[in-house]
Order: C-alpha cells, then structure tokens, then sequence
C-alpha cells in the first residue's frame, strides 16, 4: 500500500495538509517498520486465545480434532450447552491491551459447518459487544460489530464461510479503517465509525458464543489471535504487502499536529494580549486597587461592612478585614445593654421592671395580657398567637416570650417513625428524616435498597422500557410509543404497516421490497423509476409490491430467459445454487422464482426451507432477553435488527435503512436510520475527515475535528465540523464564573 492510497480514504489532503504529506509518509513508514519488519510480533501485544482459555479435550462442548495443520490445537464446537468464555485475569488482561488502542487484528482458522450461524469470537459487557465477529451461514455475511460513541454497530460483509471448508480469516481496524482478508486475499476495505476500544471493566471474551444462550458457533476453530500491532494480518499471511503508514498511524500524526496548532494558537493569542496590555502599562501609573462588590478602594483605603460587622482596608490590591472592637458599656442603673437590629455593638437602653424581675429592652412576659418591654415601660401586644397542632401537655413557653410552643418529640428515639430497614432515622425539629445506610440507594422517603437494578444493568427491562428501582426489586414499563408488559416491549404504529411491513420504531414501518411511505401504503414504480431488470425486447409492467416483464409475439423472441450469464430454455425448472429452498422457471422469456411448498404431513420435508413445520422442541429459541420463545421460522426485531429463528438458531442482521442523498445526516435518539437535516453542525461527521478544513473567526484555518476554545470567551467551545464552525456554550462554566 502507498500513502496516497490511505490518504485517498480520508478524502484528498487540503492545502493546509498537503505540504506535509511527505514528512508524515515517512515518518510513519519507520515507526510501522520499527514495529513488524524483521522483527517479528512482540509478544506482550497479542493474545493467543485457546491457549489462554486453557482449552483441553475435557472441556464441556469442545472436542480437541485434527487441524489445518499440526503446529497448534484445534477444536471442535458443537454442545449448545458450553460456556467458553475468559478467566477474570485474562479478561483484565484483554481490556488493559484494548485501552486507547487504535489498530488491532482479529486472526482465526475456522471449519464452519454448512448453512450454520455463530460467533467466533465476542468481548462483550453485558449486552454491549465491543468487538464481535460474526459469521452467518443463513445469509453467507461475515459481521463485524462493536461500539461508537456509546451505540452499536455492524458492518456486514457479504462473503460465505460456512461452507464446510477450511477458511483463514483476519479483519484488521486502524482507527475508521477496516481491512477484511480471507484465506490472504483482500476481500473488503472500509471506512468505518472509529470503534469504543476503552472497555468497561467486568467486559469477557468469549470464544465460539456470544453469551451463555446465543450465538453457538459449529465448526472447528484453530489459530485465534488478537495482534495489537499495525498490519497484524501478516502473522497468518508473511507475503502480503504492508500499509505504510496505516490508517492509524497516519491519523495519531494529525492529531498531533492538530494539538500543535491548538498550542500555537493559544500561545499566539495570549502573546497578543501580553502585547496589548504591555502598550497600556507603558502610559500609566499602576496603582493596585481593590474591588468589593463592584466597588472600586484605592490603595490605603477604609470602609466598613456593616452587615458583617468589620473594619476592611485595601492594601497593596488585596483587601484585609478584621472584626470591628466595640467599646466597653457602662450602663446606668436603670438601663441594660442590647443588640439593636442593624447595628453592630450593643447599646444601653432603658429596662423595666416588672415583679422584682429586670426585662431588657424586647423581652416579653405574659401577665394577663402579652406585654413588651420599650424604652422602659411595658406595652400591651396585641398580636395573636400561632395556632398549635400539640397538646396542652406538649406545649411549654419560653422564656421571655408570650407564646407557647410545641415540645420537640424525639420520633426516633421513641420509635414513632416510617423509616424501613437499610435507614437511619434523623430527629429534626418537630419532624424527622430517612437516611439511607452507606451503600443502599433511596427509593422513596421512607426506603432504601442494597442494589441499583436498573443501573447495574441487572433488570429484566427491555431496552424500549424505563427502569424504577423498588424495594423488592424494580418495576418495568414500557416507553411512550412502545406497548408491552416492560420485560417484552415493541413498537407501536398506530397505523399499522401494510403489505408485510414491520414497526420498527413508534410510527416508523420497514416496509418489504417494493413499498414504501409511512406505512407502507404506496407502490414503488418500478418501471417509472428504470430499477427494473426488463430485458430490452420485453416491456415492463406495474404491479402491486412489484413489477412483470411481458415479451412480444413475434420471431425476435424466442421465449429463453438469460440468467447468471447462461442462458435458460423456454420451460426450463431449476433451483438456485445459492438458495435451496427457491425453485425457479423460465417462461416466454421471464424467469419466474417461488419458494418451493411445503408439505408438513410429508416425513421428508426439508425443515430448513420449511422451518413452520419443525416442532421440535430443540428448534426453538429464546429471545435476546431471554424472557421469549420463538419457533423456529419466526421473525421479530431487536434493536435494529431483523432476528430469525432456524432450527434451534438465532441469526440477526441490520434492518435495512433508506439511501439518503442528502449532504447532512443524523441518527435520533431511539431511531435506527438516519434522516436528513440542514445544519451541518448538528448532522453527524466523520471525526476523521480533516479534508474540510474551517476558518475561525482570528482568520487560523483549522482541521475537520479540531476542537478549540473561543478567544476572549473562556465557556465557549467550538469545533470544525462538516466544514463549518461549530460552538457551544457551557452554561455550568458561565454560572461558576
């Protein structure tokens, strides 16, 4: 591979790049030398999956069987009942070599059984796979899914490996590039969304099976490797070539310089302000001064702060305060020192007297009526008490006061509270409170529980419903547009999908071939549209959910059908090579396909072509919840994909979405399809594309994915994106400044 080549995959280098594609070419060229030339493969950067997983011929659901070759142990999965999957070291293992690591290699040797499905390997977190290969004999597609930005993704490569025969398969990630070989021939090379490669701790790996229940590879696996290298296909394959430099080589290179120029133009900017400033000291006398509440002190200056009671100066800019000294009072006889509301020391005031007691100026006292003490007599009150839910016997009047209020009861202490176990009860004044111990997590006031369920990802929620923690456990109900009991949830078209079509998301229908709106109402026009395979001396003809090709009388037709490149006689009846269970006919010049019948009384009915009339109980299978049973030949969705029951397997794929020719794009929240929008800043990008570069408003010209903070604005962040600048304000940083 060339540099130009990989370069060609991000899209042609703009002016800004272009001078120093050269450099970047041969500095990543040495540093992938350095890496695989002549040296071999460091063996702290690989991981040799069967011998890791200790697999030995005693292992449940594995049988140690002849290999492709002898080198290395080879075994064969077939029990549906093992469970081969990572010690917790080696998994450890496995998410420290995946941590930031943008360029990996997946290498294995498989003998797949014919028309079968499985994963051959999965490292996973619960439900999220993080890297899983997938190999489907149902629709002979090899997937590759795994994570971006917290969302699935699958990258289907239609190629058949389930064929019975010994296959060597290496599919290779370099930051948004995945190269797929089989048996060492380059079979498919795309851009992809850059994959999640920091995994959750608790992920495992699992070999031949993507979990306990899904997924059972049959087949014989030998040579399973994880290469953390670049070009770690040449392990399996020493002949092919090498990309120099890799798609990730190339890229942690522009970031680099993409963190240069963000260093340049901070620097540059507090260079300017340095500048400016230095101009301003030149014709002025700096005096440091003090600012308190947008008042300006001038050095030496004094004020006091009257609600805190203290005497403030501005020294050398920086402002010291000490608590204002009152002086001693020396009341007369018939005066008592108090506080007066707003001010800071204690004034002598007149005081009363009233039964051989002193009363400072504002206490109270009920003799027959409420009076107060002022400037030295008492005053009768007229104000009303507040009304008191206590009784007699729990109310008491404080001193110096005319009112009665209720005795604090001690809930806690004397029992009296709601608190539940896993609770501390807390008195507060004429109440209390619920605390939960350290650990529990609340539910309510009164309750708290051990576990978060639905956090921990330990409910039984589908993904389409909300998730409450309980004190017995949690509780399940299904979101707006999704019906269900909450462990079982589906989408809801409240028009329902014609023709076929099934609810994917509330009132979004994936309609079958040949239809399409809303809910699948209308008839694609084939003919109008051109996208039909009419040969040119027949004409084609409209019809519902597809279309017919009607050929003319006359000597120029001759009634054969062309198909694969051969040619069909008129009357003609064969099956497809690639789908036994289609029978098809050539007929006046069209080739007429169905499914073959199926005869369920017949004992020799193919139950692959005919999975309504397997009853076996063995061909059942549960749904990815495991909360379901399907038969087999049964259709339903999860996710985003389309799942189907054959004999006992469940084979899932991507669902189909529309062909967009718009210029901006994005994926909703809950959505499975993208649909098009007119801002490029809230579209989605290829965070790899630096081809579109931005200007920022100082005039420095910026790569697609540079992020940078706006000069002068320190809570506002922007980013070049779809070529456009994008920015955003951080309202927390705005309200902490």
């Amino acid at each position: 591979g060339s540099f130009a080549a990989a370069g060609g995959l991000l899209g042609a280098p703009s002016p800004l790049t272009a001078p120093m594609d050269g450099m970047l070419a041969v500095w990543a060229c040495v540093l992938a030398a350095r890496a695989v030339l002549g040296l071999g493969t460091d063996p702290d950067l690989q991981i040799d999956v069967i011998t890791e997983l200790e697999l030995v011929n005693s292992t449940r659901g594995v049988t140690q069987v002849f290999g492709v070759h002898n080198g290395s142990k080879a075994f064969l999965f077939q029990d549906g009942q093992r469970e081969i999957h990572a010690a917790p070291h080696m998994s450890e293992k496995v998410i420290q070599l995946f941590r930031n690591k943008s360029e990996f290699t997946f290498l294995a040797s498989i003998q797949q059984r014919s028309s079968t499905s499985g994963v051959i390997l999965s490292i996973r977190e619960m439900e999220h796979s993080f890297f899983e290969l997938e190999s489907s004999g149902l629709r002979d597609e090899i997937r590759y899914h795994y994570r971006f930005n917290g969302k699935s993704r699958t990258e289907a490569f239609p190629y058949r490996l389930a064929d019975g025969q010994w296959h060597k398969i290496a599919l290779t990630v370099s930051a948004s590039h995945v190269l797929l070989h089989v048996d060492c021939n380059r079979i498919y090379e795309r851009v992809i969304d850059p994959p999640d490669t920091n995994l959750s701790p608790g992920s495992s790996l699992w070999l031949g099976q993507r979990n306990r229940k899904h997924g059972f590879f049959k087949g014989v696996i030998q040579d399973v490797k994880i290469i953390f290298m670049p070009n770690g296909y040449i392990t399996q394959c020493p002949n092919l070539n090498r990309t120099c430099p890799t798609c990730s080589d190339f890229l942690s290179l522009v970031q680099g310089i993409m963190d240069l120029q963000e260093l340049l133009a901070k620097m540059t900017a507090k260079l300017n302000y340095a500048e400016s400033r230095l101009g301003q000291l030149e014709n002025c006398h700096c005096e440091k001064t003090c600012q308190v509440r947008e008042v300006i002190y001038r050095d030496k200056d004094s004020w006091v702060e009257d609600d805190h009671c203290r005497n403030c100066t501005c020294k050398n800019g920086a402002v010291e305060c000490r608590r204002m000294l009152c002086p001693p009072l020396n009341c007369s006889s018939d005066s008592l020192p108090v506080h007066i509301a707003g001010q800071c020391c204690k004034v002598c005031r007149p005081k009363c007297i009233y039964g051989g007691r002193e009363l400072a100026e504002g206490d109270r006292i009920l003799a027959k009526s409420c009076r107060e003490c002022k400037n030295g007599a008492l005053q009768k009150l007229t104000e009303p008490c507040p009304s008191l839910n206590c009784s007699e016997t729990d109310r008491v009047l404080p001193e110096n006061q005319c009112c009665s209020v209720c005795r604090d009861i001690d809930e806690c202490a004397a029992k009296m509270h709601y608190c539940h176990s896993n609770t501390v009860c807390v008195n507060l004044p004429g109440s209390y409170r619920c605390d939960c111990v350290s650990g529990f997590i609340r539910v309510d006031d009164f309750s708290c529980t051990e576990h978060d369920e639905c956090g921990g990802g330990e409910s039984s929620c589908d993904e389409n419903a909300i998730c409450a923690n309980s004190v017995l456990g949690h509780s399940c109900t299904c979101k707006p547009g999704y019906v269900g009991n909450g462990t079982v949830c589906r989408a809801f078209c409240e028009e329902g999908c014609r023709y076929g079509g099934t609810c994917v998301a509330p009132n979004k229908c994936l309609c079958p071939s040949g239809f399409t709106g809303s809910h699948c109402e209308k008839d694609i026009d084939e003919c109008a549209l051109r996208t039909h395979t009419c040969w040119n001396d027949s004409a084609c003809v409209n019809l519902e959910g597809g279309f017919d090709c009607l050929c003319p009388s006359g000597p120029s037709c001759t009634g054969d059908c062309p198909h694969e490149g051969g040619l069909k006689r008129n009357g003609q009846v064969w099956t497809l090579k690639e789908d036994r269970c289609s029978v098809c006919s050539c007929k006046d010049g069209k080739i007429f396909c169905r499914r073959t019948a199926c005869d369920c009384q017949n004992p020799s009915v193919d139950l692959f072509c005919c999975p309504e009339c397997d009853t076996r109980v063995t061909s059942q299978c549960l749904d990815q919840t495991g909360h379901k049973v399907y038969h087999s030949g049964d259709n339903w969705t999860y996710g985003c994909q389309q799942c189907q029951c054959l004999e006992g397997e469940v084979d899932c794929w991507p669902l189909t979405c529309p062909i967009l020719t718009c210029e901006y794009t994005t994926i909703s929240e809950g959505e499975c399809c993208s649909h098009c929008v007119d801002d490029p800043c809230i579209a989605d990008s290829d965070p790899y594309d630096i081809s579109k570069t931005c200007q920022d408003p100082q005039g420095i010209t910026r790569l697609g994915g540079s992020v940078w903070t706006m000069v002068g604005s320190p809570c506002t962040t922007c980013k070049c994106k779809n070529g456009s600048v994008c920015c955003s304000v951080d309202l927390d940083c705005l309200h902490n400044n």
